[in-house]
């Protein structure tokens, strides 16, 4: 498809008064009303849908997030996502409004409309006409007129426009939804819920007041309550945010007091900061320079500094003696975590599975050479795609790694994430009813 001329000039070169950024006139001479919240919502939904970058990248390249307040930003994300999280759903919406497709720009701005009328509770007056002028001041004048005539006609339906839509399918690409099989319709019901707020207390410490425990022990509260910076605690390292899924592969590695062990990947540090407080020796391990400065800023924060933070290639990094334990939350691609990033639906596709299976291996061949024998090693990933669960266990087995399953005791709060093989598997669908966990799949093993 073809997107509009770009409205930057005239073919005279002076400048188009179509161009119509915050404040600037449009073509009839009149001004359209700075609206940060919806200008970095746009932002962030082009980049993902257009561009396939992810959210917060997309966040970083908006000139409107740079000067906005952080109100503006947070709102602003709520609403990208709640475009991305019901993207198939809107489409189909405005599917029998639209005679012929329209550029991508003109969709992007009918979609952040219609999440607002259908998803947000924005009024309708308010959702169409902030769409209408997010239109102008994005240079698409020539397209007003459509956005406003077609929100207005979804307007009018209200949310009956959502009756008889199969909406957990419609807004699954047809090729995750394959990947998931039978778990495909619990998993995809749930991504369609902002998901909750879970804190992991560190030991000793109070729970901040008005949380729900959570069979692991995980503190939550419902998504949207609470601040986490202003949660009593905060400040004084207390806690740390980690959804109850992802508190699962630490707590399996059983480590004790003492005991030399390595968090490969270890950023952003909640499963560092597990095995740190049950008094093990960590070796933290990160690649990446912007996520090692945020793991040690969240183990300063925490009163951890007893960990060795190293700036290494985890592939690569050799440790001085063999290590007891090793937990390798691997790089994926992070399908299970959909509930909070709904852009990688958008942008992952089944090649990029083929890619992440490949350094997962080099990582688990890595690992293995690091143990003592008799070692142990949970592998782990926050994936839902059995190429990069279930698949890699068994080519862990094939490395010569002794599976070491997790028995029922182990997981007796949790006995539903328990697999015939004795492996950890969770979904968004796990405990919907109280407001449903991350994807992850652990498997334990030894070194022979």
């Amino acid at each position: 498809m073809k997107s509009p001329p770009s409205p930057s000039s005239r073919p005279d070169g002076r400048p188009d008064a179509r161009r119509n950024r915050a404040g600037r006139p449009d073509r009839r001479g009149g001004r359209v009303a700075p609206d940060p919240t919806r200008d970095i919502a746009f932002d962030i939904v082009e980049g993902v849908i257009v561009h396939r970058r992810m959210l917060d990248t997309s966040l970083e390249h908006s000139a409107a997030a740079r000067t906005a307040e952080p109100r503006d930003r947070a709102a602003a994300h709520r609403l990208a996502a709640t475009v991305l999280r019901h993207m198939g759903t809107a489409n189909e919406v405005l599917a029998p409004f639209l005679k012929r497709e329209p550029p991508e720009p003109v969709r992007v701005v009918l979609l952040i409309g219609v999440a607002q009328l259908l998803f947000l509770d924005t009024p309708a007056h308010a959702a169409v006409a902030t769409s209408v002028a997010l239109a102008r001041r994005r240079g698409l004048v020539p397209f007003a007129g459509l956005v406003n005539a077609v929100l207005r006609r979804v307007a009018g339906g209200g949310t009956e426009a959502l009756e008889g839509l199969d909406q957990p399918r419609l807004d699954v690409p047809a090729w995750l939804w394959q990947s998931w099989g039978r778990l495909a319709r619990p998993i995809a019901s749930a991504l369609g819920h902002e998901p909750p707020l879970d804190l992991t207390i560190k030991p000793g410490c109070d729970a901040p007041p008005g949380g729900e425990v959570m069979p692991n022990g995980s503190v939550r509260f419902a998504a949207g309550s609470v601040k986490v910076a202003e949660l009593p605690g905060f400040a004084e390292g207390t806690f740390w945010v980690q959804d109850m899924a992802a508190t699962l592969p630490a707590r399996l590695l059983n480590v004790t007091k003492g005991e030399r062990v390595a968090d490969l990947c270890a950023a952003p540090g909640g499963k560092t900061a597990q095995l740190a407080c049950a008094g093990a020796e960590v070796f933290a391990i990160e690649r990446e320079g912007r996520r090692l400065e945020r793991l040690r800023a969240n183990l300063a924060r925490l009163g951890l500094e007893s960990v060795k933070v190293i700036h290494a290639d985890a592939a690569a990094w050799k440790p001085e003696a063999p290590l007891d334990a090793i937990l390798l939350d691997a790089p994926c691609s992070a399908t299970g975590t959909i509930r909070r990033h709904p852009d990688a639906m958008w942008i992952k596709r089944p090649r990029d599975i083929t890619t992440m299976t490949e350094g997962q291996d080099r990582l688990l061949a890595a690992a293995r050479d690091m143990l003592r024998p008799g070692g142990r090693l949970v592998y782990a990933v926050c994936s839902l795609q059995p190429e990069e669960g279930e698949q890699r266990a068994r080519a862990a087995m094939a490395m010569g790694l002794v599976p070491d399953p997790f028995t029922p005791e182990e997981l007796a709060f949790l006995p539903q994430a328990r697999t015939p093989e004795g492996w950890l598997r969770t979904h968004p669908g796990m405990l919907a009813d109280r407001g449903g966990m991350d994807g992850f799949f652990a498997a334990r093993f030894r070194r022979g």
